[in-house]
C-alpha cells in the first residue's frame, strides 16, 4: 500500500481481512456442526450428569451434593457414586447462566471447545513451520480426523482436554528457544499444566508426567532454574488434589475400579500388564482399522479412530526429527509428549479407549509438520528437480486423506448405524409418557443399567419443571406400593409393566406391595 507506513498498512490489513476472517471461521464451524441436533440422537447419562450439575451451579454455586463452588462434584449416589473434575462443569455453567440450560446449546459448546483447540493447533503447525500452508493442512487434518471430531460430539470431561493440551504446547513452543524464562513465560505454563491436570481424571497423571517431561529443555543453568520454577509453581497448585484425596477416597475409587492395579499386585505384574496394555494403545492396526470398540465413543464399522494418511505424515515427521532435528529440544518434548499421552489409558483394563487416550492424537498431528516441511520445501523454495518422489508421495497422501474423510463423514457419520441405546435416547419417551400420567410424585429406581435418574432431574430442568415431581430412591431400596415408578432395572417382579422403551421401564408397584415385603423378598 504506497504512501501508508507500516503500523496504517496493519491497521488497514486487519480493518478489512478481520471481518471475512470472521465470516470463513464462521462458515467453518457452520459446516462442522452439521446435524448436531440429531446425531447423536440422546443424551448419554454422564453429560445429563455434567449438565444438570453445571445448571445447579449457574442458580446456587453448588452442584446436587455438597457445598458451593466444590474443587471437585460428585456425581450420581449410591452404588453409582462418581466424582467429575470441575472444568467443563464451571464451563456449561457460565454458558447456561447466560443462555439458559439446553441440549444443543451444549452440544455446540462442546464442539466449538474442539473446533477451536484444532484451529489453534493449526495456528501452532504455522508458528513452528512459518508457513501457511502447513498451518491450513494441519487445521484441516485436526478438524476432520474422527478421533476429535467425534470427541466435539459429546458433552463429557473431554471436550475441553484437547483445547488445554494444545494450550501447553503453544505455552512451551514460545519459549523453547530462549535461554531464560521470565515468569509470565513460567506462569503460562504452569496454568496449562494446572488446567490439563484439573480437567480430565487423566490429567492427574498426564499433567505431572508432561511437567517433568521439561527436562528435555534444561541444556543449560538458566533454563534450569526456569523449569524448577515451574515445577516448584506447578507442585503447589497439586496441594488442594492431594488434600481433597485425602479427605475424599472415594475420588480414587474408580480409578481402582478401571485399573488392573490392586493392592494386592506386584511390581513386576503391574510392569507387565501395563506394558502389555501400552502396546495395545499404541498399535497402529487397531488406531487405524477399528478404533474404540465403545459406539458411543467411535461410529462401529467406521474404520479406525486416526486417518491413515495422517498416520503416515507422522511416521515420517518421526523419521525427519532423528535425522535433521535431533538436536531440537521442542522436537524430542513432542516426542515424549507422544509416548506420555498413552500412559494414563494403559493403566487401566479397556483396550484403545479414545476419551483416555484424548491428548494422543493432538501430539501426533503436531508430528506432521516436519514431513510437511519436507514434502513441500521445493514448492516454497523453488529449486528442486522437474521430477521429485516427494511430489508424488504428496498427492497420493492429499487424495487418500480427501478419500478417508468423505467416506467417514458421509457414508459412516452422516449416515452411520443407529446409535439410541449408546446414548441413552430411549428415556426421553418414556419420561414424556410418565409426566403425562396423573400419578405423583414419579419415584425413580436405579437398577442395572445405572443412574438414570440423573436423566429425569435434567429433562425436568430444561421444562422447566419442579423437580420435586420426582423422588429419587435410595440405591437398593424399593419403592412403595401403589405409586408410578420410571426405572432403569432390567425387569420388575409383582409390577404392572406400562411400558417399556431400550433399557428403561415404567411401572406402577403392585397394591399389595409393601417396602417392607419387599425388602424381606
Amino acid at each position: 500500500m504506497p504512501g501508508l507506513d507500516k503500523k496504517s498498512q496493519i491497521n488497514s490489513f486487519l480493518h478489512w481481512r478481520s471481518p471475512a476472517y470472521f465470516l470463513i471461521g464462521l462458515s467453518l464451524f457452520g459446516i462442522y456442526v452439521l446435524g448436531i441436533w440429531q446425531n447423536p440422537p440422546g443424551y448419554y447419562v454422564d453429560e445429563s450428569a455434567l449438565s444438570y450439575n453445571a445448571y445447579l451451579v449457574s442458580q446456587t454455586g453448588a452442584g446436587e451434593f455438597g457445598p458451593k463452588f466444590p474443587l471437585f462434584f460428585q456425581i450420581y449416589s449410591g452404588g453409582f457414586t462418581q466424582y467429575s473434575n470441575p472444568t467443563q462443569i464451571y464451563l456449561l455453567a457460565i454458558l447456561f447462566k447466560v443462555f439458559g440450560p439446553g441440549i444443543l446449546t451444549a452440544r455446540l459448546f462442546a464442539a466449538a471447545c474442539v473446533f477451536a483447540a484444532s484451529c489453534l493447533l493449526g495456528f501452532l503447525a504455522r508458528r513452528i513451520s512459518g508457513k501457511i500452508l502447513i498451518g491450513a493442512l494441519v487445521g484441516a487434518t485436526a478438524l476432520f480426523t474422527p478421533w476429535l471430531f467425534e470427541v466435539g460430539r459429546l458433552v463429557l470431561e473431554t471436550f475441553f482436554y484437547p483445547m488445554a493440551v494444545v494450550l501447553l504446547l503453544w505455552s512451551i513452543f514460545r519459549v523453547s528457544a530462549k535461554d531464560k524464562w521470565n515468569y509470565p513465560d513460567v506462569g503460562l505454563i504452569t496454568f496449562s499444566l494446572t488446567l490439563l491436570t484439573y480437567s480430565y481424571t487423566i490429567g492427574r497423571v498426564l499433567g505431572p508426567l508432561l511437567a517433568g517431561g521439561l527436562i528435555i529443555f534444561a541444556v543449560n543453568r538458566q533454563r534450569i532454574f526456569s523449569i524448577l520454577k515451574v515445577w516448584a509453581l506447578f507442585g503447589s497448585t497439586l496441594i488442594p488434589l492431594i488434600v481433597y484425596a485425602s479427605r475424599n477416597p472415594e475420588l480414587t475409587k474408580r480409578f481402582y475400579l478401571l485399573s488392573y492395579i490392586t493392592p494386592e499386585s506386584t511390581f513386576s505384574e503391574i510392569f507387565v500388564n501395563f506394558a502389555v496394555r501400552f502396546l495395545e494403545d499404541v498399535n497402529p492396526v487397531t488406531m487405524l482399522l477399528t478404533g474404540d470398540i465403545n459406539t458411543r465413543h467411535h461410529i462401529d464399522g467406521a474404520f479406525g479412530s486416526f486417518y491413515l494418511s495422517a498416520f503416515a505424515l507422522a511416521v515420517t515427521g518421526m523419521v525427519i526429527i532423528f535425522l535433521r532435528y535431533s538436536r531440537s529440544s521442542w522436537w524430542w518434548y513432542v516426542l515424549y509428549g507422544l509416548l506420555a499421552s498413552a500412559v494414563p489409558g494403559a493403566l487401566t483394563v479397556d483396550s484403545f479407549h479414545t476419551l483416555r487416550m484424548i491428548a494422543y492424537p493432538i501430539f501426533l498431528l503436531l508430528l506432521m509438520v516436519p514431513a510437511l516441511e519436507w514434502l513441500l520445501e521445493d514448492l516454497t523454495v523453488g529449486a528442486g528437480p522437474s521430477f521429485d518422489p516427494r511430489q508424488v508421495f504428496t498427492l497420493v497422501l492429499l487424495f487418500l486423506f480427501v478419500f478417508e474423510a468423505t467416506y467417514f463423514h458421509t457414508t459412516y457419520y452422516r449416515r452411520g448405524p443407529d446409535r439410541t441405546e449408546a446414548f441413552d435416547a430411549d428415556f426421553k419417551p418414556l419420561y414424556e409418557s410418565a409426566v403425562a400420567r396423573p400419578e405423583r410424585p414419579i419415584y425413580l429406581f436405579d437398577g442395572y443399567w445405572g443412574p438414570a435418574y440423573m436423566h429425569a432431574f435434567w429433562y425436568a430442568t430444561l421444562e422447566a419443571r419442579d423437580t420435586g415431581e420426582f423422588v429419587h430412591q435410595p440405591f437398593r431400596v424399593r419403592p412403595p406400593a401403589e405409586v408410578l415408578v420410571l426405572s432403569s432395572e432390567e425387569n420388575c417382579s409383582n409390577c404392572q409393566l406400562i411400558e417399556r422403551k431400550g433399557n428403561y421401564i415404567l411401572y406402577l408397584t403392585n397394591p399389595m406391595e409393601s417396602e417392607a415385603s419387599a425388602k424381606a423378598r
